[in-house]
């Protein structure tokens, strides 16, 4: 399926909506990205972020209440032997328990599932991000192992990854 992230739908949820990047989104997204709870698992962003994500990615601005609260994108790999799809999201940490990340994931699991027909999708959190973890294991994501050394942090060291995914067999709504 042809995918193009200038057309992105918006996505909706009980208490969120993932609406496409606007210009207007970029300040607060980019002071989000910046909160000390965010930071600790985020790179820096290019200073074109967020309007420059690579390519065959997909980004949203999450809103609740009409709030911009973070951050959710998607890219995918469109080798039909290798076909898959990937997600990750930041949210402000005025946010952090409330279970919007993982009405988030919801969301776009079922965008991903139903309008782009994959049948596996993952995502890669550190394996020290407990929280994200915990949300992730909520929508049914299962480990599928420890990637070793698997991003630079700010100060140059290296920390594991932990891949997980969930196929759409098992994705329960």
């Amino acid at each position: 399926m042809a995918h193009s992230p200038e057309l992105a739908p918006e996505l909706r949820g009980p208490r969120v909506v993932l609406t496409p990047l606007r210009p207007e989104h970029r300040r607060r997204l980019r002071e989000i990205h910046r909160e000390p709870e965010v930071r600790r698992w985020w790179q820096m962003p290019d200073d074109d972020w967020p309007e420059a994500l690579e390519p065959d990615t997909t980004g949203y601005t999450v809103l609740t209440d009409d709030r911009i609260v973070g951050f959710a994108q998607w890219y995918f790999e469109a080798d039909p032997q290798y076909r898959h799809a990937g997600l990750d999201l930041f949210l402000s940490a005025e946010v952090h328990g409330r279970g919007l990340g993982t009405e988030v994931i919801r969301v776009l699991c079922t965008h991903l599932i139903d309008d782009h027909h994959h049948h596996r999708l993952v995502i890669d959190p550190n394996v020290a991000n407990a929280a994200a973890i915990a949300c992730y294991r909520k929508v049914g994501f299962t480990e599928v192992g420890v990637m070793r050394e698997y991003e630079m942090r700010h100060d140059g060291t290296w920390d594991d990854g932990l891949l997980m995914d969930l196929l759409a067999r098992e994705f329960v709504r």
